[in-house]
């Protein structure tokens, strides 16, 4: 039933405009619309809806990931160009900032609010 339409992921956080700057000004996402409450911006084929919500950052997981293939490590460049700092987590081989597993490779980071944010190459 499900499996043949289109999902939207849904992010809450705490301060719109700050959510905006970062999704699309420093991650350069497209917004479709936006009001006080709501901002739906487009990311590839697909869109991510980001609200405001009092239980902003209080996921304690990934929220959001990319598949970005073989542009991973110039991503991460740019990233860190803009500021962007990224999570180290114990137990992984690291090449810099990214984790690498076998053919795998990944980093994660957080937005303004805590949600946690994940690039892969696959």
């Amino acid at each position: 039933m499900l499996g043949e339409i289109e999902s939207r992921a849904i992010l809450a956080v705490s301060d719109l405009t700050r959510a905006r700057q970062f999704y699309a000004e420093t991650l350069r996402l497209a917004v479709v619309r936006s009001n006080e409450h709501v901002m739906t911006l487009q990311t590839g084929p697909s869109q991510v809806v980001v609200y405001v919500s009092d239980m902003a950052g209080t996921n304690q997981a990934n929220a959001l990931v990319w598949g970005v293939g073989e542009r991973l490590t110039a991503i991460v460049a740019d990233l860190r160009a803009k500021g962007i700092g990224f999570e180290h987590y114990p137990g992984m081989e690291r090449d810099g900032d990214i984790h690498v597993a076998g053919d795998w490779r990944g980093v994660w980071f957080k937005d303004p609010d805590g949600n946690i944010l994940h690039l892969t190459n696959i």
